[in-house]
C-alpha cells in the first residue's frame, strides 16, 4: 500500500456514503525513532469477522454472517441502537441520523443517483460490495478475477496491494497470496477472527 487512498475515493463513489462516511479508510502509521522512521499505510474496512461481535450483540438480527463470510445488515431490521458501532473493534461502523451532502440540503448528481434512504438511521458498513458478489454466485464469475463482481477498492488498487477471493479454495488467487507472503490479521488476539 502507498496510502494513494485510491481504494476510499472508489468506495466512496460506488457506495454513494455521506459527507464524513468512509467504508474504506487507509491509516497512516509511523514507526520507528529518528533517524530511522518509516511510514506504513494499512487499508482498513469492515473485517467481516468469522466471529463477528455485531452479530451478538444486535438485538434484532439485523447483522448476519452470510454462508460466503460477508458479514451484512439488513436496513429493514435495524433499529439503530448502536450496540454493533460499540461492538466493533475495527470502529467499522457508523450511522447518519438524516440526509448530508457534499454541498448543503440539495445532493450533487452523483449522489442523487445512488442516494440510499435505506441507510439513514440505520448502522452501515463495509459490504465488500455484495452486490458484485451476489452477481457472481447467479453467473458464475470469480470475485477477485473478473473485475465486474471484485469489491470496488480491489479494483482500485494502484498498488496491487489489496485482493480478494474464497479463503476456502486452496487454489484461489487470495490463498494463494497468503501462502506466499507474510500476513497478519488486526486484532486477532480478540478472538474475533479478522476475514481480511
Amino acid at each position: 500500500c502507498v496510502g494513494c487512498q485510491t481504494c476510499t475515493a472508489a468506495c466512496k463513489n460506488a457506495n454513494a456514503t455521506q459527507p464524513g462516511i468512509q467504508w474504506r479508510r487507509v491509516l497512516d502509521l509511523e514507526s520507528g525513532e529518528f533517524p530511522d522512521v518509516r511510514r506504513s499505510f494499512l487499508p482498513i474496512a469492515c473485517m467481516h469477522c468469522d466471529e463477528p461481535p455485531c452479530e451478538e450483540v444486535c438485538p434484532t438480527q439485523a447483522t448476519v454472517k452470510r454462508a460466503d463470510g460477508l458479514v451484512t445488515i439488513d436496513y429493514e431490521l435495524c433499529i439503530g441502537c448502536a450496540n454493533c458501532v460499540m461492538a466493533c473493534p475495527y470502529d467499522a461502523r457508523s450511522i447518519v441520523r438524516e440526509p448530508r451532502f457534499a454541498y448543503g440540503e440539495q445532493p450533487i448528481a452523483s449522489e442523487a443517483v445512488r442516494f440510499d434512504p435505506k441507510r439513514i438511521a440505520v448502522s452501515m458498513k463495509c459490504t465488500f460490495c455484495k452486490d458484485r458478489i451476489d452477481e457472481a454466485a447467479l453467473t458464475g464469475r470469480i470475485p477477485g478475477v473478473h473485475p465486474e463482481v471484485t469489491p470496488a477498492c480491489v479494483n482500485s488498487c494502484i498498488s496491487g496491494a489489496m485482493s480478494f477471493g474464497d479463503l476456502d479454495d486452496a487454489n484461489s488467487n487470495i490463498s494463494q497470496l497468503l501462502a506466499e507472503t507474510q500476513h497478519f490479521r488486526m486484532h486477532e488476539e480478540l478472538g474475533t477472527k479478522p476475514s481480511v
